[in-house]
């Protein structure tokens, strides 16, 4: 490894925010017990604007990954996957080797220097020398070292490669960079500030606006979204050498060689290393946003959970999306601000694009209905929900998609009969309309060893109970299902063949499954109701939310689900509590049903017979079974 690649801290975790720990202690211990306030004046500046440099990379980040509102005009089309946002996870190194730096300098200064009386918060001549400086220094410095590195076999693979290893530009790109070159990028930023210091022009509002402006630029020209409108460069020509574009910095981690400059393209024509198409380019994606772009052939429709959930959005927080979500304390300071949201929503929204990602060539794309778990069993919001979920697959329909698969509640029986009520209102739909629960089915069977006898069925009348109930009497595997409605139970157990409906049996308590192991848990159980099971059982279950790990030596198994394809790319958000690359059985359904190229709608009941067939349709076109243990 090469010297001052690696960072101090890069195997200590979370751990390297206590770095931050003594500028706190020497805040509170000079207000504590110092009457010259001024070392833990700078000191707590220290950290309120490293605070803002994260903010500006996190919102950067949101807007960059709000697809519904920037998806026509991304640059790069790709998505940027797991191994991207792991590669960038610290991101914020700089950040923290900044603080650390500015305290340095803070603890070497004179006292004279640290009095807060003689430092004004504005100074005109101090913005004037810091662009000057900025313009004959920093511009100029950053550009030869640049340029230098990429022409220096040795100091790119070494140090710079590590910036250029992610495919995708983004906000999180602009400052991921081996410790060297931070620390040049440190002296770079610098040089401006320190030097209106030096020449007593300096101010409060300085510091903050050149180093909070500086980190703005870098996520600006990292952004996989052109901001910039062409008619702008048009009506005044010299903003081209003077401010850089995202399509303009894309066009460098695209062709190494060109467009060097730190943010003034006037660097780049001066050395002879502009890239022809930086403007055309520009211009072209700019008037294309209102073209027609490339649709998605597959659209899972899903929707929200609960509040908290609901900021496990990718365009929130990206590396928190890219791991099954948790609850984390950190989300209980936003949860006020998003149940705002919520509220805002139920008024006026519709279904929007959330995340893509592309499998053999097809584009496919989740949509999210605005709408949270208990607002779908609100009597008054039953009509609001549907006409947001009708609106969304007429949309698909209008795009060319040919499988909208609906997410759990979406499908819910009582809200639309699993589908049907939109597939019998608009009989001439192009789109196919699925709701993925034959495969759920299947996955959920295919976990039952084969030497299995006996299990018990809870939630035995749904859809998935009545199907998985079918299925498994004509494996002879006698089936308790649970249920109060003896005319439910007669009506499915009249379904099945007459040789085998004798392995369908009624019961009305818990005690009855009382020395079965296999219990399949289609309805929630509390903790008393599973104390039941004998030790050693284990629970399969299709339950949503998913039942409490209540009993110790019993095993639980997760929520039916299946692995997506090796050759899938772009995935980088993990689907609710579901480990990376895993997806629910109804979305990877609907995936089947487009890979297939099936022409039906999988709409209302489950048709038994077709379980096998779409389990090995999954098989073949190479999802995988997910299915696994917890103790």
């Amino acid at each position: 490894m090469a010297t001052l690649s690696a960072w101090p801290w890069g195997n200590y975790g979370n751990l390297k925010y206590l770095l931050y720990a003594p500028l706190a202690a020497q805040v509170v211990y000079s207000l504590a017990y110092e009457e010259d306030y001024s070392r833990a004046f700078w000191c707590l500046n220290v950290l309120i604007i490293c605070g803002l440099k994260g903010l500006v990379h996190v919102l950067w980040s949101t807007y960059n990954n709000m697809l519904f509102l920037t998806r026509t005009l991304r640059i790069n089309p790709k998505g940027v996957d797991f191994k991207q946002i792991d590669h960038e996870w610290d991101w914020d190194n700089y950040i923290l080797l900044q603080a650390i730096l500015a305290s340095m300098i803070c603890y070497m200064s004179t006292p004279s220097m640290l009095i807060i009386s003689t430092i004004p918060l504005w100074n005109m001549k101090g913005l004037i020398v810091s662009l000057v400086l900025h313009v004959t220094f920093s511009e100029p410095l950053y550009y030869f070292l640049h340029r230098s590195v990429h022409r220096n076999n040795y100091l790119f693979t070494r140090y710079h490669s590590f910036h250029h290893s992610s495919p995708v530009p983004n906000p999180m790109t602009a400052n991921n960079a081996t410790l060297l070159e931070s620390l040049i990028l440190f002296v770079v930023a610098g040089v401006p500030l320190i030097g209106s210091f030096l020449l007593g022009v300096g101010s409060i509002s300085l510091i903050y606006g050149y180093a909070i402006t500086f980190d703005f630029l870098r996520c600006l020209g990292h952004c996989n979204v052109e901001i910039f409108s062409h008619k702008v460069f048009e009506t005044l020509p010299i903003l081209r050498y003077l401010i850089y574009t995202p399509t303009y910095h894309s066009l460098h981690h695209q062709n190494m060689e060109t467009n060097f400059c730190l943010f003034m393209p006037i660097f780049d024509v001066l050395g002879s290393t502009l890239n022809p198409n930086s403007w055309e380019l520009q211009r072209k994606i700019r008037i294309a946003a209102g073209e027609p772009k490339r649709e998605p052939e597959f659209v899972f429709l899903a929707h929200g959970v609960d509040v908290m959930s609901a900021m496990h959005a990718p365009f929130l927080f990206r590396s928190f999306a890219s791991m099954p979500y948790t609850t984390r304390f950190f989300l209980l300071l936003m949860w006020p601000g998003t149940f705002m949201v919520m509220l805002v929503a139920w008024l006026w929204s519709k279904a929007f694009l959330c995340s893509f990602y592309t499998l053999r060539n097809h584009l496919c794309q989740t949509w999210l209905v605005p709408r949270l778990g208990f607002q779908y069993f609100l009597p008054f919001a039953k009509q609001g929900i549907n006409n947001l979920i009708e609106d969304a697959i007429l949309r698909a329909d209008k795009l060319g998609v040919k499988v909208i698969s609906l997410a759990a509640l979406n499908k819910n029986e009582a809200l639309n009969g699993g589908g049907t009520l939109f597939v019998n209102k608009h009989p001439d739909l192009r789109v196919r309309v699925v709701h993925g629960n034959t495969l759920t089915a299947a996955v959920i069977l295919n976990e039952i060893p084969k030497d299995v006898k006996e299990v018990f069925l809870t939630g035995a009348t749904s859809k998935l109970g009545r199907a998985i109930a079918l299925y498994l009497c004509r494996r002879g595997v006698r089936v308790l299902m649970l249920t109060l409605s003896t005319e439910r139970f007669q009506k499915i157990q009249k379904e099945a063949p007459a040789e085998f409906q004798n392995y369908l049996v009624q019961v009305t308590k818990y005690n009855a499954a009382q020395h079965c192991k296999s219990w399949i848990v289609g309805k929630w159980l509390t903790p008393r109701e599973q104390s039941w099971a004998p030790e050693g059982t284990h629970f399969h279950q299709f339950v949503v939310p998913p039942i409490l790990n209540f009993r110790r030596k019993c095993t639980y198994g997760d929520l039916a689900a299946m692995r997506l394809p090796k050759d899938v790319q772009g995935v980088g958000t993990c689907e609710y509590t579901m480990e990376r690359g895993v997806v629910h059985a109804c979305h990877a359904g609907g995936l089947v049903h487009m890979l297939e190229g099936w022409e039906h709608h999988e709409v209302g009941a489950i048709d038994v017979d077709r379980i096998d067939i779409v389990w090995e349709a999954a098989m073949r076109n190479g999802l995988s079974s997910v299915s696994s243990l917890s103790e």
